[in-house]
């Protein structure tokens, strides 16, 4: 192959082919899924090794591309052909967090803002916010994105929105 990518179509899902390289170049060499570093340098066969995992977005992603995402194996086999789950880090304190991923899906379709979290402190609420803007930066680049505190009931509601 000459390095430039090919299309294949598959019940109406189109497939890209794609370099490892590129893809890794792009995503910066960090795991979508776990957001850890990927050794670029690691064999494709160990847990911890570059893989391409293909993300479909829309529920019914006939006639749709498939987005394409650097993952660690491990992550990759582990997601499977579910929904994948981001999850949000255990020192954070949050209440009734929203899942990331269905989150991003709809702000990038809709755009908007949706209550993502209940946090019992103002100060937890900004932490949280300051952790989800860093984690979308890279996990959703494309979509520009802001966060606000809003104060009831005794909590405090992190809100994301786009901008």
């Amino acid at each position: 192959m000459d390095g430039t990518a090919a299309a294949e179509s598959r019940g109406g899902t189109v497939f890209r082919v794609s370099n490892l390289q590129e893809i890794g170049d792009r995503d910066g060499w960090r795991c979508w899924l776990c957001d850890e570093p990927v050794d670029p340098d690691m064999s494709v066969n160990d847990p911890r090794g570059p893989s391409v995992d293909g993300i479909s977005t829309a529920k019914k992603s006939k006639g749709k591309s498939v987005q394409e995402r650097l993952a660690h194996r491990a992550c990759n086999t582990k997601k499977g052909a579910v929904k994948p789950v981001v999850p949000w880090p255990d020192e954070l304190f949050v209440v009734d967090p929203a899942p990331i991923i269905g989150v991003v899906e709809q702000l990038g379709r809709k755009g908007g803002r949706v209550a993502v979290a209940r946090c019992p402190g103002e100060s937890d609420a900004a932490a949280a916010g300051e952790w989800l803007l860093d984690r979308l930066s890279r996990l959703a680049p494309e979509l520009a994105l802001t966060t606000r505190v809003d104060s009831g009931g005794g909590g405090y509601l992190l809100v994301l929105e786009t901008r």
